[in-house]
């Protein structure tokens, strides 16, 4: 199917498209397993860093083949979104003048498969086509494996935060939350080398983003589904910090897989988040 294909229903028709779900490109929200800001999650895909941004509408043609459909209506595939985070049924189907772009494959894990198709499977590829969208593996840690880990901190930051003290230490006998945890409670305090020596860097490079901004969607400030305050995110080189704007931090590290590290709130903290959040990009 290529880019500019219409959008249509029909099983055994590989110009058709079943939409199951969706997710939004833009310099406030993007998918974070594709790169660690904007302009880099859209090179992943062969865009352009639009300002406006694009929605991901993720289907299966009518011969089962996944795709993912770059469309430039973002208010429509917003809307979408909501109504479906809402528990509500919204038929998404954009229109043909909106495609940007037809890519083989998911760059995400979808759960759900479209009904009286055959099962998801990689589009038979055709000369000069791009190889098929495949999600990060499990299996490996990396820089899509360290964002996404940064994610399920900001959705399940109040099961993270109490696990932490005030000073910043894990307290005893608190479970670490499955949706992050591979299992094995290891802390900071089980690495070999000294860890923190990679958390003072991200600081150090965090502050230097105070001075020179880096590229737009690398520092993101949106409600999380737990705090009541803000939630600030940032990535960089091989890092990702998560925290609340008015208590404390936590970072991932590349060198440290699966390795959660929290940051006191102490003297210096307060400072930095409330700079931070101030040049934070923001959903609209």
């Amino acid at each position: 199917m290529a880019g500019t294909d219409p959008i249509a229903e029909g099983a055994g028709d590989a110009d058709a498209l079943f939409v199951l779900t969706a997710a939004l490109l833009t310099p406030a929200r993007f998918p974070s397993v594709l790169g660690d800001d904007y302009p880099a999650a859209c090179a992943a895909l062969g865009l352009g860093p639009h300002p406006e941004g694009y929605g991901l509408v993720f289907g299966q043609d009518g011969l089962g083949a996944r795709w993912t459909v770059v469309v430039d209506d973002v208010s429509l595939v917003a809307v979408a979104i909501s109504s479906w985070d809402c528990g509500m049924a919204y038929d998404l189907s954009p229109d043909e003048g909106s495609v940007v772009a037809g890519l083989p494959g998911w760059p995400l894990p979808v759960a759900t498969a479209a009904p009286g198709v055959p099962a998801p499977h990689d589009p038979e590829p055709e000369e000069g086509d791009p190889a098929p969208l495949v999600p990060p593996s499990g299996d490996e840690w990396g820089p899509a494996q360290r964002r996404l880990g940064a994610d399920q901190l900001a959705l399940h930051w109040t099961a993270w935060r109490s696990r932490i003290g005030d000073d910043g230490t894990y307290v005893k006998d608190t479970p670490a939350p499955e949706a992050v945890d591979d299992g094995s409670d290891r802390s900071a305090a089980t690495a070999g080398d000294d860890p923190y020596d990679g958390v003072r860097r991200v600081l150090d490079e965090l502050h230097a983003y105070l001075e020179e901004a880096p590229p737009v969607g690398r520092v993101r400030s949106a409600s999380g589904a737990e705090a009541d305050a803000p939630l600030l995110r940032a990535d960089g080189p091989g890092w990702s910090f998560v925290a609340k704007a008015d208590d404390m931090a936590f970072v991932l590290l590349d060198e440290l897989p699966r390795e959660v590290m929290p940051v006191a709130r102490g003297a210096r903290l307060p400072a930095l988040l409330k700079a931070l959040d101030a040049m934070a990009v923001r959903p609209a």
